[in-house]
């Protein structure tokens, strides 16, 4: 038995031959962007464990953390988790909650954004985790603009989770999916 995903159309005698037609599942299946968000800054957990399964398939996946600092971490020591999953944070010393960034932190973020959005540019990653997301554009550490123009131009393919509490309206509008986590207490 042998199967062909591109198989040639018959013709008739009159007609001209036409291009060969592709079956309609090698379309490449565009990515998404899904949004979670959470007046807590607790539910990574729950991202991570996405990433980890996507990594785990085989896929290659990035985490960038634009907030968290304290390890002294940067773009060129990444931590990497098997041979698919690959996370960044900012070389800063501590873990950014104010808007009271000194100079070389916000170098440091903007590094990091910039690193983020070429490596993406690259194809080589299946899911890209932009945690915190939310918090470095108000912190003006990030523009919504540049976010909007990174998901709009970045490869079809690519599945982007973004992630914050207070997530722009322009970035849920764009968003395939919005989860908003919520605790509930029972009395």
């Amino acid at each position: 038995m042998v199967s062909q995903l591109r198989v040639p159309l018959i013709h008739a005698a009159s007609e001209q031959p036409s291009r060969v037609k592709e079956h309609p599942w090698l379309h490449a299946i565009a990515g998404t962007v899904q949004v979670f968000t959470s007046p807590h800054r607790t539910f990574f957990t729950n991202v991570m464990v996405q990433a980890m399964r996507v990594a785990g398939q085989g896929h290659a996946v990035l985490i960038t953390q634009f907030l968290k600092g304290g390890i002294r971490q940067g773009i060129d020591q990444p931590m990497l988790f098997g041979q698919g999953l690959q996370w960044l944070r900012p070389d800063i010393q501590r873990s950014l909650q104010k808007p009271d960034a000194t100079e070389a932190e916000q170098a440091a973020i903007t590094q990091l954004w910039h690193h983020t959005e070429a490596a993406v540019m690259q194809g080589r990653y299946s899911l890209v985790v932009l945690d915190e997301l939310s918090l470095a554009i108000q912190l003006g550490l990030i523009s919504e603009a540049a976010v909007l123009a990174f998901l709009q131009q970045r490869p079809s393919q690519v599945d982007v989770i973004l992630t914050g509490p207070d997530m722009p309206d322009s970035l849920l509008e764009v968003a395939d999916q919005v989860t908003e986590f919520r605790r509930h207490f029972i009395p």
